[in-house]
């Protein structure tokens, strides 16, 4: 294939691709299986690694990719992002309408959408091409987060005209994503969102695009800004112009021509609206007729032709019964409300988190208390507040315990803290929720060893830490209830691959306060082996930008236990990688210089017959390399498949200028005998 072949398949391949996440994330009507995707997908990756100077910032390979961003740069908005004048009741409505007709002169029609409760965000497009993404900020002034926007798959990169345009939408956390995220929070010992809103601006304000892109986020596009054609005369048939270019529209959108009729409608959605794959607070009223909404204008922060029908949290009275203790892996005791079944958003709740012994203080919590209860952004349940009026006398004040109430070990509260913990090591209750954090997916990734076999293997004593899976054979396998054959030798399987992890996720998975995933990866890459961090002291620790006094503290007092000791000697004992794989580490780092890609930087390039690219880039990384996207002065290795084009010509520079006169280039043949001399089996 020539490059004005190359470049037609490119076309229509982005074509392809776009038309098909429009159906997937935003209409959800997928056309085609998750194969055939995957298929488009890694033709056009192939077609642009091959043709390098065809890629563009509006492909879809483009969505993921970019580097971590040092800061955020502000954004002046041209057209300002004001916010809306709120109504809670529906007098508060009529009186809005009243206002609307005076100014308008007679009766005017309102379009009605549901208020999403995310983060508003601003959408610049030229000649049908992404180019910026914002936030809000204070109207006037936002932040550049085009690197993070471009991660949603919602977000079209090219519109399906090359029109110029700005919009404004909400970015969200659809309601599953966001449990998701907090379970893995969790999990990781790390704070909670509070709600969706929070996790999506959270989310758009984290510095490495790859970190937002997990999130899952998704935009609906409620205004147009500004336009450089013409438009619809009415906010409505506007909604469907953009929704035609291809820009995410929620579709519970309705038009009403009498105020009373769009109380109906708010007051129809008020409890329907919990049903909805998405968190919302509210519905927006605004004039249609967009001449109508020019001659009111604006007041100094909202427009008059507009109002937010802010929905009050539901609420619900019942019973406090009882306070339920858990212990979590790093041993903080949390306190949980247990009280009589109320309905909220949805939903039957009977339980719901006090946190900590000082917040079940400050709101004077007592069992027996008859309570308010709500959900947070109508997923988290919470106590709002005590109904104190309603006490008989015979409601029992709370206290946190002095004991463990698994191990019945003193608990401890330590300085600067809110929650008590249980510092005993050996705590049933921290060793059943260690092991199966270890083996979570983003720790060991042991597939198959959940929270079910973890309480078997324990209750039957073939387990008592984390070394001892290693340990574990088919036959004790077996004999644990409702595993089968398959089942077993699968499980033994994934234990036996988890092995060969790079060191961070070694690192996450040990379950050391305040380290979450972010920091173990950080710290790994820093030091290169478990046996160089271990060796490291506080101040070589918080040398280290991202780690602060108390995670370099946590670190030194858990290497320093007698139980940590044990457990990282069996690991070690039992074949566990302890080094760093994915990276050049620390150029101090003790790394394994037994491979040839130990610690080199190593460039692809060129179309590979036998292994695809990622592949390749994965096993690379497993011999100790770093994979880059692009050749440079610092540039070890570069493997070039056939057509190899620009970077093949790249190194060649560097090499016959004396700049890089030792970089390597293989070809795929010599590639694939490494990996089959370092014991790596490649079919072909």
């Amino acid at each position: 294939m020539d490059k004005a072949q190359a470049q037609q398949r490119i076309e229509t391949l982005r074509k392809e691709i776009s038309y098909h996440n429009r159906q997937y994330y935003v209409l959800d009507d997928p056309k085609i299986t998750d194969a055939e995707y995957d298929a488009l997908m890694r033709e056009l990756n192939k077609l642009e690694e091959q043709f390098p100077e065809l890629v563009t910032e509006d492909s879809p390979t483009r969505r993921v990719g970019g580097a971590p961003v040092e800061g955020f740069t502000k954004v002046v908005h041209e057209v300002p992002m004001l916010s809306l004048g709120n109504a809670y009741s529906p007098d508060e409505m009529r009186e809005f309408d009243r206002r609307v007709r005076e100014l308008a002169g007679g009766k005017v029609r309102y379009a009605c959408e549901l208020k999403i409760d995310g983060l508003a965000v601003s959408l610049r497009y030229e000649n049908g091409v992404l180019i910026q993404g914002a936030t809000r900020g204070d109207g006037e002034i936002g932040e550049d987060i085009t690197t993070n926007i471009r991660t949603i798959h919602t977000v079209p990169l090219r519109l399906t005209e090359p029109i110029s345009l700005e919009v404004r939408g909400e970015a969200y956390m659809p309601k599953r994503a966001f449990e998701r995220l907090n379970q893995a929070r969790e999990l990781r010992g790390e704070p909670l969102f509070a709600n969706p809103r929070n996790a999506a601006a959270g989310s758009l304000r984290q510095l490495d695009p790859k970190v937002a892109a997990q999130r899952r986020l998704s935009v609906f596009v409620y205004t147009l800004a500004r336009a450089d054609t013409g438009t619809p005369p009415a906010h409505s048939e506007t909604l469907q112009w953009l929704g035609a270019l291809g820009l995410p529209i929620n579709p519970e959108t309705t038009v009403l021509d009498d105020i009373e009729d769009v109380i109906d409608y708010i007051m129809s959605w008020q409890s329907k609206r919990h049903d909805l794959p998405y968190a919302t607070d509210g519905m927006v009223i605004k004039v249609d007729d967009i001449d109508i909404q020019k001659r009111l204008g604006f007041t100094a922060k909202s427009p008059r032709w507009a109002i937010a029908y802010k929905y009050a949290a539901e609420q619900a009275q019942t019973q406090l019964r009882s306070i339920m203790l858990t212990v979590g892996r790093t041993g903080a005791v949390t306190p949980t409300a247990v009280f009589d079944p109320v309905a909220l958003a949805g939903t039957t709740v009977t339980r719901a988190s006090l946190h900590n012994e000082d917040y079940i203080t400050e709101k004077d919590i007592r069992i027996g208390d008859i309570i308010v209860v709500q959900k947070a952004g109508d997923i988290i349940p919470e106590v709002v507040r005590v109904v104190t009026e309603r006490r008989t006398g015979i409601e029992k004040p709370f206290s946190m315990p002095k004991d463990c109430p698994q191990c019945h070990q003193p608990l401890q509260r330590l300085p600067g803290e809110a929650a008590w913990r249980c510092v005993n090591p050996g705590c049933p209750a921290q060793t059943r929720e260690r092991i199966i954090h270890f083996a979570s997916r983003d720790a060991m990734n042991i597939e198959g060893l959940g929270e079910q076999w973890v309480a078997q293997l324990l209750q039957e004593n073939l387990i008592v830490d984390v070394a001892d899976l290693y340990i574990l054979t088919k036959e004790q396998l077996l004999g644990l209830e409702r595993m089968g054959e398959r089942s077993a030798q699968n499980l033994i399987d994934a234990i036996e691959g988890s092995k060969r992890n790079s060191l961070e996720r070694l690192l996450f998975g040990l379950g050391i306060r305040l380290v979450g995933e972010k920091a173990a990866k950080t710290i790994a890459r820093h030091f290169g082996s478990l046996d160089r961090l271990r060796q490291a002291s506080i101040d070589e620790l918080t040398a280290i930008p991202e780690i602060g006094p108390k995670m370099a503290e946590s670190m030194v007092e858990f290497f320093a236990s007698e139980a940590a000791s044990e457990a990282i000697r069996r690991l070690v004992q039992s074949g566990v990688n302890t080094e760093y794989l994915g990276a050049r580490g620390n150029e101090d780092a003790n790394l394994d210089k037994s491979t040839p890609f130990a610690g080199k930087t190593v460039v692809l390039t060129g179309t590979l017959s036998v292994l695809d690219r990622k592949e390749a880039g994965d096993l690379v990384e497993q011999l100790g390399g770093t994979v880059t996207g692009s050749v440079s002065a610092r540039t070890d290795i570069l493997i070039a498949g056939e057509k190899a084009g620009s970077k093949l010509s790249k190194a060649l520079q560097l090499i016959e200028s004396g700049q890089k006169p030792d970089l390597e280039i293989m070809d795929e043949a010599t590639f694939i005998q490494i990996l089959r001399n370092e014991g790596i089996t490649v079919d072909g």
